[in-house]
């Protein structure tokens, strides 16, 4: 077919001029056309027959296979110096080769680092998160750091998150601000950004940092929180842990969830639940003090369940945290003051290795010797034996064994000021 007036037929000598009122509709026919051979151009260009003009390099990237691509960089690159306004336009292509064409030109010219290493972060490729977050930390010149900045946040889904989460929350503590507003805002869009904004230190935030980082925070609503108990029989639930539900409700504005195993829904059988709140799902909060069978078999088995309807960050059981471990100590010291013996901590019978290691870092720990007693059917001559030292129930809430012990041993855990402070405030603070 021959081309019609005043259609483009593909030659680079026909392309009007620059501010010829002519060439615009010509690229724009040129840009329909089903098909263009790249080759005629790429060497008009080389040759310097063909000026590299903006309007022009918009048309032709947008054709770019994987053997022109690296050929229309390399022209690009060996300009003196390249035009930043075309590099934009050529240099985004995924190719290997134009990835290894940035690494060389780097090594050539660092020079020119500001211009190359947000191109190389459009490469994507994982092996080059390393050098762009040492050329974003390491001291410089302030346009090299951004760029290498600028290189991470145009390739973001595609480095490794350890290192990125690292990288980023060392740059969000710098001393350039804008620097450190940029990583913010990157730390933001994340994975669980709303954890790694909570993990930095406020003190060593430049004020204007430290708001940017507030506003990133109200921006990210908290996950919702799924809280798992033992309950008691028929699945009853202890008013204790019902107004820590409603009190967590009220201060992080986002619904909390009451598990109880001995609830139908608890259940590791149970039917699949429904999808959790939030982009980023759902929060499991095992409140569970030792590692007992339900921690080691059931737990896994409901998280499993749980994450077939959408995400699931899983905590440890409460018995592991250490804030709780210490706050468990400070109850264990005052209760033994004027004692004549050593308090005893009652704990739910354990089996294995396990349990018995927890069992001497809790009593290492708290300083109190640790005896079991059966929460189910607790066994009076057992508690009375206990009962000759001061004596501390590793319950939550009210069940059989605090319902066994005398009155003046004190109430459950959750209704000691302390303990239930600190699980107040761990709980409310989390992302």
């Amino acid at each position: 077919m021959l081309p019609r007036d005043g259609d483009p037929s593909g030659d680079p000598a026909q392309l009007p001029p620059a501010g010829d009122p002519a060439r615009w509709p010509w690229l724009q026919q040129l840009r329909r056309r089903p098909q263009l051979e790249l080759a005629p151009w790429l060497t008009a260009l080389e040759a310097g027959s063909v000026p590299a003009e903006a309007d022009l390099l918009t048309v032709l990237a947008e054709r770019l296979d994987s053997s022109s691509a690296p050929r229309l960089l390399a022209w690009w690159l060996r300009q003196d110096p390249p035009d930043p306004a075309l590099g934009e336009r050529i240099g985004r292509r995924r190719e290997a080769s134009c990835a290894e064409l940035l690494r060389q030109a780097l090594a050539r010219a660092p020079q020119q680092a500001p211009l190359l290493l947000p191109l190389l972060g459009h490469q994507r490729d994982p092996a080059d998160a390393a050098l762009l977050s040492r050329l974003a930390l390491a001291p410089g010149p302030a346009a090299q750091r951004r760029a290498a900045l600028e290189g991470l946040a145009v390739g973001l889904s595609s480095w490794p998150l350890p290192a990125l989460r690292r990288t980023l929350s060392q740059l969000a503590a710098d001393l350039d601000p804008q620097l450190a507003s940029d990583a913010v805002d990157l730390l933001a869009r994340l994975p669980r950004g709303r954890a790694l904004l909570l993990g930095l230190a406020a003190d060593r935030l430049d004020p204007a940092v430290a708001a940017r980082r507030q506003r990133r925070l109200h921006a990210l609503p908290p996950s919702p929180l799924l809280l798992l108990v033992h309950g008691r029989s028929g699945g009853l639930i202890p008013d204790d842990l019902l107004a820590l539900r409603d009190t967590l409700e009220q201060q992080r504005g986002a619904s909390v969830r009451l598990l109880a195993l001995t609830a139908a829904e608890g259940s590791p059988h149970a039917p699949l639940p429904p999808r959790p709140e939030g982009p980023e799902g759902a929060t499991l909060v095992p409140l569970f003090l030792v590692p007992g069978g339900h921690v080691r078999h059931d737990l896994p088995a409901i998280a499993a369940r749980w994450r077939q309807a959408g995400p699931l960050h899983r905590l440890p059981f409460l018995g592991a945290w250490r804030c709780w471990q210490q706050a468990l100590a400070q109850e264990v010291q005052e209760l033994g003051q004027g004692a004549a013996a050593a308090p005893l901590l009652l704990h739910h019978p354990l089996d294995g290795a396990l349990g018995r290691r927890y069992l001497q870092h809790l009593s290492r720990i708290t300083g109190a010797g640790c005896r079991p007693a059966s929460y189910s059917a607790p066994d009076p001559q057992e508690l009375q034996l206990a009962i000759r030292s001061p004596v501390l129930a590793l319950a939550l809430a009210a069940n059989r064994l605090t319902d066994s012990l005398p009155l003046e041993l004190g109430p459950p855990l959750l209704q000691r000021p302390r303990l239930q402070r600190v699980l107040l405030e761990q709980l409310a603070a989390l992302p």
